[in-house]
């Protein structure tokens, strides 16, 4: 099979172990986007498979229309919205997915909420420049860092990464609230957390705010600017799972209101962030470049499911097939 794997941004794919599992295939490794549809048709039409990396690539109805050596599109993780799953049905196209692990996206979520409390990359930044002991030379934003002991940490979707997070909070002794779903707030309760009465509390009785959501229809937007006005001006927003969950310019604009008073993103709507995004630009948000799942062992996982539900496919045994 002619297969195409692609936006490996870092071109580490072939360096992984489980690359060799496609060595009796055609393979290429795209290393850079195309967002436009005529220019990502003309990139992909030669190819019987996609591997994609996560939701970097949207492959909708007009782009599958004008692929008509497609046969199979095998995802890392689980399929989302990114995918039309009904397209690819219809056009004859079988679309399987893979399983992860939720240890790299909750580390690196608890890393940002330790870094941005502790404002250690402002300091450090200023440190190189020779500036001792100095977060920013804004007097709004070269305050103290704080502890996490004894913080509130508000935890909206109570899954295995919500979970994980949990502990992790409990370990350094903060207090733990939860929001979703009924049955996640009762599963919260049983874990000895707190479970909030009323999407107003949770966000402003919390000192940090993490997001733990999967985007869907239902969840698209389900952050509002009414919802971030409720935060403190010394709270933290925490968002490592989708942007789309927040309200179309709602952040930005209540950053710059001061309520919350600090971000820590690793999701936007645009990817990979264009250099001139005003969140960019600001001081009290932590920006890193959706690195979740970007590490070694996730990577490894992730891709050693995907190519081996391209060579189940090839053998003629579709496995872990998702249907409309």
């Amino acid at each position: 099979m002619k297969i195409a794997i692609l936006d490996d941004y870092q071109d580490c794919i072939r360096h992984l172990p489980c690359f060799a599992m496609l060595a009796q295939h055609e393979v290429k490794v795209f290393n850079h986007s195309t967002r436009g549809v005529g220019q990502l048709a003309a990139r992909l039409a030669p190819y019987d498979a996609l591997v994609l990396i996560r939701e970097r690539t949207h492959i909708t109805k007009t782009l599958l229309e004008k692929l008509p050596n497609l046969k199979l599109i095998s995802q890392t993780g689980k399929v989302g919205n990114h995918v039309d799953v009904a397209a690819a049905t219809a056009r004859g196209v079988c679309v399987v997915e893979g399983a992860g692990d939720p240890t790299a996206p909750a580390e690196l979520a608890f890393a940002l909420i330790m870094a941005a409390r502790r404002k250690l990359l402002s300091y450090a930044s200023h440190l190189k420049a020779g500036q001792w002991q100095i977060a920013s030379l804004q007097p709004q934003h070269n305050g103290l860092g704080r502890v996490l002991k004894g913080q509130t940490l508000g935890i909206w979707g109570y899954g295995k990464i919500g979970k994980l997070m949990a502990k992790y909070a409990t370990a350094f002794g903060m207090d733990v609230m939860v929001w979703g779903r009924e049955a996640s707030r009762a599963q919260a309760q049983a874990d000895g957390h707190r479970a909030c009465a009323s999407k107003a509390e949770f966000f402003a009785r919390a000192d940090i705010v993490s997001l733990h959501l999967r985007l869907n229809e239902a969840t698209q937007g389900i952050v509002t600017a009414e919802d971030l006005a409720l935060m403190r001006p010394d709270a933290l927003f925490v968002n490592t799972s989708r942007a789309e969950l927040v309200q179309a310019g709602a952040l930005l604009k209540a950053l710059q209101q001061g309520h919350p008073g600090a971000a820590a993103l690793d999701v936007f709507e645009n990817e990979p962030l264009p250099e001139d995004d005003p969140l960019l630009k600001m001081e009290n948000v932590l920006a890193t470049p959706h690195l979740g799942y970007v590490e070694h062992n996730s990577y490894e996982l992730y891709l050693r499911i995907a190519f081996q539900n391209v060579l189940d496919f090839a053998a003629g045994e579709p496995k872990n097939v998702v249907t409309a």
